[in-house]
Order: structure tokens, then C-alpha cells, then sequence
């Protein structure tokens, strides 16, 4: 293990933690992070999949959005700004987990037509992912097909952990990486 890089004068004011530069640089990773995911999704050429390649993707997804977070958690505890580390692995984490289920949502209605309300475009897909996991559920497009309700219960059971769970951990990753650092966090 080596010793967190030194962190420059401009980076740093006593008793403030970062700057106001790290703290761009990472609310502009963030954000970048959560745009290439969309962009992505937007662009992943999803037409060839089938009922088994929707599968494929959620289990697959899932097992991605697991490493994601293990590796940010990781980088948070190694990081010289692990809070605002954690902003960033939050941002990876939650767009990765919306996008992964946009795309089986967007599978489902393609393969099983009436899973859902209405036919849904990628647009559609993710904007009812979003409305699922924000518990929100305007009404307007709902899962029809027991697969769909499935697919869509995995969802909610995820969204809740990665809310609580992932919540909790990445403050255990941030208050590790104080201690690695010898900034105790305040209590």
C-alpha cells in the first residue's frame, strides 16, 4: 500500500477539507459519469437481444453494478478527498443501476409486447425506471406481464438496498479513508 498523494496548498484550507476545485473536478466527474452512462444507453445497440439476452443483461448488469460499487468503495478508502469520492462512486453506482434496468425494461416490452401499459421506447423504459425507483409511480405506464412485475419488484428490492446499504457502506469507505489519512471524522 502506498501513502495518499499530497494534496496541494490550493486543494486544501485549514479545517475545511478539500477546495473548491477538488470539489468541482469532482462534482464535473460526477456528472460526466452519469451522462456517459445515459449517452450509452442511448446509443447500445440493444435491437439484436432477445427474452433471453434481457435476462442475460440483468443478471449480468447486476453483477457489474456489484464490482462498480466493491471498486469504488475500494477508491474511496484510498482516496485524498474520500467524500467527495463518495459523491462520485454515488453518481457511477445509482446512474449505472437505472440505466441497467431502463435497458431491461426496454428488452421486456420489445420481446414480450403488453408487458407493460403502453410500448415503451428507451426514453419510456427510463423514465419509468425512474419513476420506480424514486417511488413516485405516476400511473401512467405500469408492468402488465408477470415478468415485467418481476423485473420491476427486483428493481424496487435493489433501489431500496442500494439506498440503504450503499448509503451506509460509502460512509464507512469515507470514514475509513479519514482514518487511513489520520483525519479523524468528527462523530
Amino acid at each position: 500500500m502506498s501513502d495518499p498523494p499530497a494534496v496541494r496548498a490550493e486543494d486544501t484550507r485549514p479545517g475545511q477539507g478539500p477546495g473548491r476545485r477538488a470539489a468541482a473536478v469532482a462534482v464535473a466527474r460526477a456528472m460526466f459519469i452519469a451522462a456517459g452512462l445515459v449517452t450509452a444507453y442511448y446509443l447500445l445497440p440493444l435491437e439484436r437481444s432477445d427474452t433471453i439476452g434481457a435476462a442475460a443483461v440483468l443478471a449480468c448488469g447486476l453483477f457489474v453494478v456489484a464490482l462498480v460499487f466493491s471498486w469504488e468503495v475500494w477508491a474511496i478508502v484510498r482516496s485524498p478527498h474520500p467524500r467527495l469520492k463518495a459523491v462520485e462512486a454515488l453518481a457511477a453506482t445509482l446512474t449505472l443501476y437505472l440505466v441497467l434496468f431502463a435497458d431491461v425494461y426496454y428488452l421486456l416490452e420489445r420481446y414480450l409486447p403488453g408487458s407493460f401499459s403502453e410500448p415503451l421506447t428507451r426514453t419510456d423504459a427510463l423514465y419509468f425506471t425512474l419513476t420506480t425507483f424514486t417511488t413516485v409511480g405516476y400511473g401512467d405506464i405500469t408492468a402488465r406481464s408477470q415478468t415485467g412485475r418481476v423485473a420491476t419488484m427486483v428493481q424496487m428490492a435493489g433501489g431500496l438496498l442500494l439506498v440503504g446499504v450503499a448509503v451506509r457502506v460509502l460512509a464507512g469507505a469515507v470514514r475509513a479513508g479519514l482514518r487511513r489519512q489520520g483525519r479523524e471524522p468528527p462523530e
